[in-house]
């Protein structure tokens, strides 16, 4: 039987006392990856925050043993559901192929501390 196994990424913690992502056997979730740049004093944009969310994306698959071919679902939250348009164009660049994209689900989430985008990672790792 497959024992759960803690993921920490790089560059990436959250707050409270939880790992990254967990994996067991092939399938990894993450917790939530945000766009919160923790240096600055102001929040940012959703412009600013979707893009360092994807950047974290990576990084994530990778402590994982993966990489984001094998990204399943992306569940993206975002505080104002008629900007998701936003979320297309960070999308588009990190799935350039629509016959290879993983599903996203988009909901609309109330969300604290100025954040204005979160997701979660469903993936499948061999």
């Amino acid at each position: 039987m497959a024992k759960r196994q803690s993921i920490y990424a790089d560059g990436f913690a959250h707050r409270n006392p939880i790992p990254a992502a967990c994996r067991m056997g092939n399938l990894m979730m993450s917790g939530i990856i945000n766009g919160m740049d923790h240096t600055k004093s102001e929040p940012g944009t959703l412009e600013e925050q979707s893009a360092l969310m994807f950047a974290r994306i990576p990084g994530v698959m990778k402590a994982a043993g993966g990489d984001i071919g094998n990204i399943v679902k992306l569940n993206i939250g975002v505080h104002d559901i008629s900007q998701r348009a936003v979320l297309n164009s960070l999308w588009t660049e990190m799935f350039p192929d629509p016959a290879n994209r993983p599903v996203r689900q988009t909901t609309q989430e109330v969300m604290d501390g100025g954040k204005l985008v979160q997701c979660d990672i469903v993936a499948w790792i061999d």
